[in-house]
């Protein structure tokens, strides 16, 4: 009895190849990656066998699926990129007209603040100027000492100063009295030397206006002492006057008969016509052009 083993044959196990898990998706289409299309597509294709000549599935057919089947997958990822760009080119529409809309906006806020700085101009020009008329009786005195006996009598001393610089009007029979004069600021700083202004608002306007006239005639004087007495004006009227110092002084010393006009405007004499200058930028053009001036 011979002892015949019987053959073991291999069991037929497919290894168990870890297919291709990445899925391209979008917007939830889920379609297979190529490579696993490939591995499907080799796993049916037709195995050559020298016994069976007849397979079951010829090389052309096997041709003709695995073309159609990567046609179909080129066309469903065609289709897929052609979502994804119209999706890209309608988020990209949106926001042009975004941007335009905004643009626009930008525009009209910056006309509306343009309108709302010249409204702020207009209404600041017009409180400053409402401000210098309620003052256009009163007059600024500079220069005259800190002194007890002074600030206490600034009535008396004004109606002294008077009488010192231009007699006449009181010869004239004018009407000299005043309502109030006080000093400005209230308090004293320590730290000032200069003393503070004095302010006097007269009952007379048409006084007021001569003593300003005689005032620009020639220097007035207090007991002796120099002093000046100018319009009494709003502040900020006042700073803008300031901003011509620099330039009135080099227009006197060239003969130009300067002058400060209300507001804040500066008037010269030259070549035998006058100038009037509202602002330092404009004159400095004028006077570039003519080095005479400079």
């Amino acid at each position: 009895m011979t002892n015949s083993t019987e053959a073991q044959k291999p069991q037929n196990t497919k290894k168990n190849k870890k297919k291709g898990a990445t899925l391209d998706t979008f917007y939830g289409a889920k379609i297979q990656n190529t490579e696993q299309i490939e591995e499907d597509i080799q796993e049916n294709s037709p195995k050559s066998s020298k016994g069976n000549r007849n397979s079951p599935q010829t090389h052309e057919e096997f041709e003709s699926e695995r073309t159609k089947k990567m046609e179909a997958l080129w066309e469903e990822k065609w289709e897929m990129m052609q979502k994804k760009f119209t999706h890209l080119q309608n988020q990209f529409d949106q926001t042009v007209k975004e941007n335009q809309a905004l643009k626009q906006e930008l525009i009209k806020q910056s006309q509306n603040t343009k309108k709302l700085e010249e409204n702020i101009k207009y209404l600041t020009d017009k409180v400053i100027d409402l401000e210098n008329r309620g003052r256009r009786e009163n007059l600024r005195i500079i220069g005259l000492p800190e002194k007890p006996e002074i600030n206490t009598k600034l009535d008396m001393v004004i109606q002294d100063i008077i009488k010192e610089n231009c007699p006449e009007i009181l010869e004239q029979g004018g009407n000299t009295a005043t309502d109030r004069a006080h000093r400005t600021p209230s308090t004293l700083n320590p730290q000032k030397t200069t003393p503070r202004n004095v302010i006097a608002k007269f009952q007379s306007y048409q006084t007021k206006e001569k003593i300003l006239q005689e005032a620009r005639k020639r220097q007035f004087r207090y007991k002796g002492m120099p002093i000046r007495v100018t319009q009494d004006l709003a502040s900020s009227t006042l700073n803008d006057r300031k901003a011509w110092n620099m330039i009135f002084r080099k227009a006197r010393e060239l003969g130009l008969q300067p002058r400060i006009s209300y507001p804040a405007k500066l008037t010269i004499y030259f070549q035998g016509k006058v100038w009037a200058f509202n602002k330092i930028e404009d004159f400095q053009l004028f006077a570039k052009k003519r080095p005479e001036l400079c």
